[in-house]
């Protein structure tokens, strides 16, 4: 589905997307695509059950997967990371937050596998990102937020088009259909960390926000991340 011009959603289950054997469930998470000038920058890999059915919506708007050169991971988890090693061998690029190509790169438990009863392919990362960091993906300048919590390899990805400041926010925030902030069975979730996170995101200004599942906040995103925050505080103190 287009986002904006050059901008798709191109897989996620919760919103039917893709489809991952479960009904609005949380087994493959949201995938975008970034269309620039010199190729085309995926977010997250999904799963990897799915890499079929996401290839199969980037046609339907005229994107080749052979134009894929950078998927940028938002955090270790299976759901956003199990098709890393299936992208890697078809040449694309790999780039993620230095805690989370550590994750990727053993495969151990950080990667949760141990939730979708599956053994997760470990995959060689290409560039670590650290936070901070403002990196040049296709001649597009994206921003590195590292927002450890839910996991502690979980980063934002901040970047400029059409004229709007968009963030790839990953499980950071919850989505409205389940809760104000990611799930927290992760073998490295930890909830004073994530606070801290969440102060940090809750001072970004942005005009978009692209969560990890569910459906993408077009107005005022900043408004649902202070939201996440009073929880934090009121739950977690």
């Amino acid at each position: 589905m287009q986002v904006l011009r050059g901008l798709y959603q191109v897989g996620g289950d919760l919103n039917g997307v893709t489809w991952a054997g479960m009904d609005a469930g949380y087994e493959d998470c949201n995938t975008y695509i970034l269309k620039t000038d010199k190729g085309l920058i995926l977010f997250d890999s999904g799963c990897g059950d799915t890499l079929d059915q996401i290839f199969a919506n980037m046609r339907y708007w005229d994107l080749s997967p052979d134009d894929i050169k950078v998927c940028i991971l938002t955090h270790p988890h299976y759901d956003h990371t199990g098709g890393a090693h299936l992208l890697k061998a078809r040449g694309v690029q790999i780039w993620a937050h230095e805690e989370t190509a550590d994750a990727v790169q053993a495969g151990d438990e950080r990667c949760c596998g141990y939730l979708y009863h599956k053994e997760f392919t470990p995959c060689a990362v290409d560039r670590a990102l650290h936070d901070g960091e403002v990196v040049d993906a296709l001649g597009v300048r994206i921003e590195v937020m590292h927002l450890p919590g839910h996991s502690m390899g979980c980063t934002g990805y901040l970047f400029q088009h059409e004229g709007k400041r968009i963030v790839v926010s990953g499980d950071v925030i919850g989505t409205l259909l389940a809760g104000d902030f990611g799930w927290s069975g992760s073998i490295d979730f930890d909830t004073r960390v994530y606070l801290e996170s969440l102060k940090k995101f809750a001072k970004v200004d942005m005009d978009m926000m692209l969560p990890g599942h569910g459906l993408i906040y077009f107005h005022k995103p900043r408004r649902r991340v202070e939201n996440a925050l009073n929880s934090a505080l009121m739950q977690w103190r």
